[in-house]
């Protein structure tokens, strides 16, 4: 692409990226949980549990720990505030924005500006929200490696946002992909609890989609060992969920492109008499 071709497109980026963060803006009921979800829930979370100590194997470490249960059973409710909002933002602007995007695409539209202005919305909402998240942590208890827990929540949330893409663009009823969040969220986060769960332990649990930002959180929380290789691990569920997003958003405006070019066709082998006519009626 030549230099000035890419000045021009640049603002194609920028306007599309424009309306998917007003869009963002505009979800009220968003907005509404995440200024009033987020502490309420990490709130009861931290005050509901008794602060008995819960000695348990962090595997990250491989260490032994012994942190206070509230504490611990915090970040379980922070790391699923920021999946749930983040996972519910994205679905929402996905479900109602997939018809726009298909008339952007039949217009021309092109569909690598509307995939990054997704990919900046998501990245910038997340890293609101886990900002957020570790700020309202922080007024309860300090973690050890502050930076490191906002690092985990910022993985699962944009994890959880390509996941909300991908069942904005897959199911066909909004309840579903509510309700699709919600369980994933639950059942992906509650297996991994060692307050609750005996097997948060086990080998099953590596392969839930949040287990590298639970291993990197948690011993953001209780240790001073770096883990680096955890939030990698997010990464690559992100990158797993982003594909299958990007592949929904490819099939969803697909038909619409391949019935553009085969509407070109047709009206290219019409003859002149005919294609006149159809011009004149239509």
């Amino acid at each position: 692409m030549t230099p000035v071709r890419a000045i021009c497109r640049r603002p194609l980026f920028l306007t599309a990226a424009r309306y998917a963060l007003v869009e963002h803006l505009r979800n009220r009921f968003a907005m509404v949980l995440i200024a009033l979800f987020v502490p309420v829930w990490t709130a009861l979370a931290f005050w509901s549990v008794p602060s008995t100590p819960t000695r348990f194997r962090l595997r990250a470490t491989g260490q032994p720990l012994t942190p206070h249960g509230n504490q611990l059973t915090e970040i379980t409710g922070a790391l699923n505030a920021v999946t749930l909002i983040v996972g519910f933002m994205m679905f929402a602007a996905s479900f109602t924005g997939g018809h726009f995007d298909r008339r952007l695409a039949l217009a021309g539209y092109p569909r690598t500006h509307l995939v990054l202005a997704k990919l900046t919305s998501l990245t910038l909402a997340s890293a609101a929200v886990a900002v957020y998240a570790t700020a309202l942590t922080r007024t309860f208890w300090r973690p050890e490696q502050p930076v490191l827990l906002a690092a985990a929540l910022f993985c699962a949330g944009i994890t959880y946002g390509a996941l909300g893409v991908a069942f904005g663009s897959l199911l066909r009823r909004e309840v579903e992909g509510m309700f699709a969040i919600v369980m994933t969220s639950v059942i992906d986060l509650a297996l991994q609890n060692p307050l609750y769960s005996s097997s948060s332990d086990g080998s099953v649990v590596r392969y839930l989609p949040s287990y590298g930002a639970m291993q990197a959180a948690t011993g953001a929380g209780f240790s001073t060992t770096p883990l680096p290789k955890y939030l990698t691990i997010q990464a690559g569920w992100f990158t797993a969920a982003a594909l299958v997003a990007l592949l929904a958003f490819h099939f969803r405006t697909r038909n619409t492109l391949g019935g553009r070019s085969t509407c070109r066709r047709q009206a290219g082998s019409m003859p002149t008499g005919s294609r006149d006519r159809a011009t004149a009626r239509s």
